[in-house]
């Protein structure tokens, strides 16, 4: 009976389009809400600052100066410390950060912060938003109402958390030591609309001493961008573990793109999951009485996305390392500002980003969507095609081809300068969409939904993808599979293949 319900659950999942809909987590080409575009020129426009191409050409290279620093530092250490921590020798200076964020690495001081807001802010405001847009989508039923934002800088953040839930949003808690990256977040979300209660802070031990025990939990922990610029592997680990004791539900990391962005995330969800199941061990083995159940459903940790599973990292073994791209419309403070290597500037940008989302608990057994499931090969879909269904009837294909016919008429794109056109009233039109996905083709936290990583290759009639997948049921652990699907042996996953792109999930 157990096996009929999950074939006939599986079967109820998987039409060509609620398979569409539920692998699609990537999106071609963003384009910044027109209120972030607006607050950023009013931004640039009421500081005047002269020189700017030459503050953000400073800026890009301090940011360079950092990685070179951080990649020179001591890793030999590394692998134990992030799988054990307790066997250091230095375990009592574990907890004490020696190099705190915001006392090292870059300072952001007025002329930084400027250049950042004209030059970086919406590119990562991208990749928060696809990260988060991500998370939306993966737990249709999880609505932040109490946010933390570490290292939340000019708000990039923030922006995207509105976009993604702009009616749950209730309190968000904001933590930058920067002085002017604050001043600069708050000019920028002047005159906003229904704003949710926002505090500042410059420290989590700030926080902590502000706001009670009982107030210290948020549904969603942030960190973007900002683990990098702390170079001390051991001060790292100790910034993932209090903001995993500030998290009540799911904390998502976000990092740069590079080696040693997707090495710190690595490195981050190999900690985070192997506390969680050394302290679900040692409840699972301890004499707890009635409350054993009880307590082990809210102990442990699940990634969320990207991986499909909780196992070590497979690419580490290949020479690659996980990241994933979004597009982004360059805006006009953009394209004004940054410097092109000899050749006209493009319209868009691409923003590389490595990430994990972590929840709190026990990962769901879901059935997998092909479970139960047959495809006709080709020669099959032929063999049953109707002679009638092939007759053309040129009465309605002339009806068809009439001029200011729906089917044909162009949609309205979005204009180049579409920041500089767009009317004053524009985004108070804007409808909110948090909950216009939300159950609809939704892909489960089981393990049968495979990651894309990297772009798939299109040659004829058969498409090769490289997948990071889950090789068993409880996903425990995982494996790096190129696949390739073709024509003749199986349509309907082929013409889902043609279409999927880097980020997407594939069904297993």
């Amino acid at each position: 009976m157990a096996a009929q319900a999950i074939s006939e659950t599986a079967r109820k999942i998987v039409t060509p389009e609620t398979l569409r809909n539920a692998a699609k987590q990537s999106q071609r080409c963003l384009v910044v809400p027109v209120r972030l575009r607006r607050a950023i020129k009013k931004y640039l426009r009421e500081e005047e600052e002269p020189h700017m191409k030459k503050k953000v050409l400073r800026l890009s290279q301090s940011f360079n100066q950092i990685k070179d620093v951080n990649l020179q530092l001591t890793t030999s250490t590394s692998k134990e410390l992030v799988e054990d921590p307790f066997k250091s020798v230095v375990q009592s200076k574990r907890w004490k950060i020696k190099s705190s964020y915001g006392d090292i690495g870059l300072t952001y001081r007025d002329d930084e912060t400027i250049a950042y807001v004209a030059s970086r802010m919406p590119a990562v405001y991208s990749a928060c938003y696809r990260v988060l847009k991500e998370v939306r989508r993966r737990l249709p039923g999880f609505s932040p109402a109490k946010v933390l934002d570490f290292g939340a800088g000019t708000g990039s953040a923030f922006w995207a958390l509105r976009e993604v839930w702009p009616k749950s949003l209730e309190k968000v808690n904001l933590i930058e030591p920067s002085q002017s990256m604050q001043r600069a977040g708050q000019r920028l979300i002047q005159g906003q609309k229904n704003l949710p209660l926002i505090h500042s802070y410059d420290s989590i031990q700030a926080l902590s001493k502000n706001i009670g025990k009982s107030e210290r939990k948020h549904d969603l922990v942030i960190a973007s961008y900002v683990l990098g610029e702390i170079p001390s592997l051991k001060d790292r680990i100790t910034m993932v573990r209090q903001l995993w004791d500030l998290t009540q539900d799911v904390l998502v990391l976000v990092e740069p793109g590079t080696p040693h962005g997707s090495n710190i995330i690595a490195q981050m969800r190999s900690h985070i999951l192997w506390m969680e199941k050394r302290k679900f061990r040692k409840i699972a083995h301890g004499n707890i009485g009635d409350c054993k159940d009880l307590i082990t459903q809210k102990t442990g940790a699940f990634v969320v996305a990207p991986c499909p599973h909780d196992g070590p990292c497979p690419l580490v073994k290949t020479g690659k390392y996980c990241h994933f791209v979004q597009r982004l419309e360059r805006t006009s403070s953009q394209r004004a500002y940054k410097r092109s290597k000899g050749e006209p500037l493009r319209g868009f940008e691409d923003e590389k980003f490595s990430y994990v989302a972590f929840r709190r608990g026990q990962r769901p057994m879901e059935p997998w969507p092909l479970d139960g499931m047959r495809f006709e090969t080709l020669k099959e879909q032929q063999a049953k095609r109707n002679p009638e269904d092939l007759e053309i009837d040129y009465e309605d294909l002339l009806k068809l081809q009439e001029p200011g016919d729906s089917a044909y008429e162009e949609k309205d794109l979005v204009a180049y300068d579409s920041d500089v056109v767009e009317t004053e009233g524009a985004d108070d039109n804007e409808e909110d969409g948090e909950g216009e996905e939300d159950g609809v083709g939704a892909a489960d936290l089981g393990g049968g939904w495979g990651r894309i990583v990297f772009m798939p290759v299109r040659r004829g009639r058969q498409v090769a993808m490289n997948v990071c997948r889950s090789t068993n049921r409880d996903a425990s652990e995982g494996s790096f599979d190129r696949i390739v699907v073709t024509q003749s042996k199986n349509p309907t996953l082929h013409h889902q293949a043609k279409r999927s792109i880097w980020g997407d999930l594939w069904p297993c």
